[in-house]
């Protein structure tokens, strides 16, 4: 009887750690799959990030080619100057050019390449020019057309805010000038 109980004993304790082991071998391989699909995940994201970035890349491509027609041939440009045409076709190029530059900002941010910091910083620079203020004059109507709660149209209060905020400044550190919002 007690080499019975003795083996009962045994068998218990080993049917205790085959459960045990079981038990943590299912923890490790579930643990396991798990971070094979975050790990899958992730790199599906990745993937994702570097086809919009590549897209971005090529859509910007396009507007500078399709925009440096347009400041060559002032045939082309009539087809996409929406700009008050007593404006001089010459100032009207330049509003072309203007815009080249804002939009390369613009997907450089939207590639996360810059944040929106960085952003308001170039583009304050960009506003000593007196030929790039008028530009951003000249074209309010087409941002006015804009959903308000798109990412474009958000950057664009963003901008009119900073140009207020030069216009009223009294300082010659333009460098200074305005308080730029963080992402």
């Amino acid at each position: 009887m007690a080499t019975l109980k003795c083996s009962a004993r045994r068998l218990g304790s080993t049917t205790l750690a085959l459960l045990a082991a079981t038990a943590t071998v299912t923890l490790a391989a579930r643990q396991w799959r798990s971070e094979k699909a975050r790990q899958h995940e992730r790199r599906l994201e990745l993937e994702e990030l570097a086809i919009r970035r590549t897209a971005l890349a090529h859509q910007q491509r396009m507007h500078w080619e399709l925009l440096a027609r347009a400041i060559d041939d002032p045939s082309l440009a009539a087809v996409i100057d929406t700009y008050d045409q007593s404006i001089p076709a010459e100032r009207r190029r330049q509003f072309f050019y203007a815009n080249a530059w804002y939009v390369h900002l613009y997907h450089l941010y939207q590639a996360e390449l810059l944040d929106r910091e960085e952003l308001y910083t170039r583009l304050r620079e960009f506003f000593q020019s007196p030929v790039f203020r008028e530009y951003w004059e000249a074209s309010r109507h087409m941002r006015a057309s804009l959903d308000d709660s798109s990412v474009e149209a958000q950057l664009g209060h963003m901008v009119d805010g900073l140009v207020r905020d030069l216009d009223e400044s009294d300082t010659d550190e333009w460098w200074v000038v305005g308080d730029p919002p963080s992402d």
